[in-house]
């Protein structure tokens, strides 16, 4: 039971007692039986209480569908901006929200991973910022990252957003455009360009085609990353180079 409703029953009935105090012993029986009965209540009213909460959690929060690990999805690079050769064996994409947390914790992770592979891996970030209702910066700062693309600095900013994945409003945004030396009057424009959207929205569209519905979402080769670790994805990288040499 909710621990503030037990400490406030007392109160109230020891207010009936000291009221009662002058009474007869009968009185004192029928408060004390009066006193049982409202616990009892106050029992019944917690428990329906939890019920309802549990009941619209479990609304709120539908069950993702299975996913195959073995199943192959084709995701084009298309304008999305890419980090190691173009010409790489093995592509690593991933799916991502700049104020996701896990995001902003994965991505030491990529960078270890393209150090241990420099010339077979390459890495491709496509933009899947969650509802604003969950992540209100993540939209602005997807766009701002767009915006950066257009002056040739998209990963100078993608690396200060994640290390800066707490603070992410308007005026940080603006801050960090100017550290990474860009034209802060065009990229403002850039920002609201209507391609910028575009991408986004196509990005978000793909990765629902690939049953993308959390972020972060990795893929390698088109394969669903299961095991988030440098191991897990040297396993899938070594194994998708070894059939590309057979």
């Amino acid at each position: 039971m909710n621990t503030g409703m037990r400490r406030m029953v007392p109160v109230v009935l020891g207010l009936g007692i000291l009221a009662g105090c002058g009474g007869s012993a009968g009185d004192v029986e029928e408060i004390k039986k009066g006193q049982k009965d409202i616990l009892a209540k106050l029992d019944g009213l917690e428990k329906s209480v939890q019920g309802i909460k549990a009941a619209g959690a479990a609304a709120a929060a539908p069950a993702r569908p299975a996913v195959d690990p073995n199943t192959v999805y084709q995701l084009p690079v298309a304008s999305s901006p890419v980090r190691g050769p173009k010409d790489a064996k093995v592509t690593i994409v991933e799916f991502a929200d700049f104020q996701c947390p896990f995001c902003s914790q994965a991505a030491p992770l990529v960078d270890q991973v393209l150090q241990k592979y420099p010339k077979d891996v390459n890495y491709v970030y496509k933009q899947f910022p969650l509802p604003a209702t969950m992540h209100p910066n993540a939209l602005p700062a997807a766009k701002a990252a767009l915006a950066a693309a257009k002056q040739g600095k998209y990963w100078e900013m993608h690396d200060l957003l994640f290390k800066n994945s707490r603070e992410l409003g308007a005026d940080k945004l603006e801050e960090y455009a100017k550290q990474v030396g860009l034209n802060v009057d065009k990229w403002k424009q850039d920002m609201s360009a209507p391609d910028v959207q575009k991408q986004i929205d196509d990005e978000m569209k793909l990765g629902q085609t690939a049953a993308v519905s959390g972020t972060p979402s990795f893929f390698v080769g088109g394969k669903r990353l299961m095991n988030r670790s440098v191991d897990g994805f040297s396993e899938m990288i070594d194994a998708q180079l070894k059939d590309k040499k057979s």
